[in-house]
């Protein structure tokens, strides 16, 4: 795929593995749109950047999922690149009750809900242009899950399902669709106390994952597994019980 002269749209832009894909996207000389639902931090990267172009609104509701389409087809109808990278984690609890199920809705919308209706919304704009694409930000647990994770996993998993339906629906048109399965990234996301649990490689780079990325769209290398993912697929193909069991603590 051509990664110059595109206009793209990344959900989630302000901070982690969406900035660092549209400071990637600037530098080969893209248009390139964020959103995200702080405006404090949509202006932190307009600073770094100012040919960015945000949007502030919150895509785990209809509301924010439908004001970003039509903003983007009226002003910038002629988007070519959707990257579906917004998401949430939380740690969750079962064993507690259901305080949390709300936290869990939250990631769901996010995380899964959001994807697919910026996908459907934006597929007709897409085939318009010689060349697109989607790009659906999973990650290595839609494969292995972290128990103390399970909403977060649970809708990465139905990603990695969705993408995989969306790319054979696609294949005779214009419209390539990408994968990206980041391991533990050194983000905001990946932090916290319970995230050492198990046994989990250490977080990569933002800037691993860019990279790898990029080179993958230049390639057509639909699935694109990064750092210590391409190990985990391995793994969970001679014993994925176990591998479970590895991760997990036991």
């Amino acid at each position: 795929m051509n990664i110059t002269g595109n206009t793209v749209l990344i959900t989630g832009g302000a901070s982690g593995i969406g900035l660092g894909l549209a400071e990637a996207f600037i530098r080969e000389g893209n248009e390139v749109l964020i959103c995200g639902r702080t405006e404090s931090n949509l202006e932190q990267a307009r600073a770094r950047f100012p040919q960015l172009h945000t949007f502030t609104c919150d895509i785990a509701g209809e509301e924010g999922r439908k004001y970003l389409f039509d903003r983007v087809a009226a002003y910038y109808g002629n988007i070519n690149i959707l990257v579906n990278n917004a998401g949430i984690q939380n740690v969750i609890d079962f064993t507690t009750g259901h305080a949390q199920l709300l936290e869990g809705e939250s990631e769901i919308d996010t995380n899964l809900v959001a994807p697919i209706y910026l996908s459907a919304r934006f597929i007709p704009l897409l085939l318009e242009r010689k060349e697109a694409a989607i790009i659906n930000v999973s990650s290595q647990l839609a494969f292995v899950p972290l128990a103390f994770l399970p909403v977060y996993c649970a809708t990465k998993a139905a990603v990695h399902s969705f993408t995989l339906s969306l790319r054979h629906q696609l294949r005779a048109t214009s419209i390539k669709v990408f994968e990206l399965m980041p391991p533990r990234v050194d983000t905001d996301l990946g932090k916290g106390p319970q995230r050492d649990k198990g046994h989990i490689p250490p977080a990569i780079s933002v800037g691993q994952v860019v990279e790898t990325t990029m080179n993958a769209l230049k390639s057509d290398k639909f699935e694109i597994l990064v750092g210590s993912a391409n190990e985990l697929l391995s793994m969970l193909k001679k014993d994925p019980d176990d591998l479970f069991k590895i991760m997990n603590g036991g």
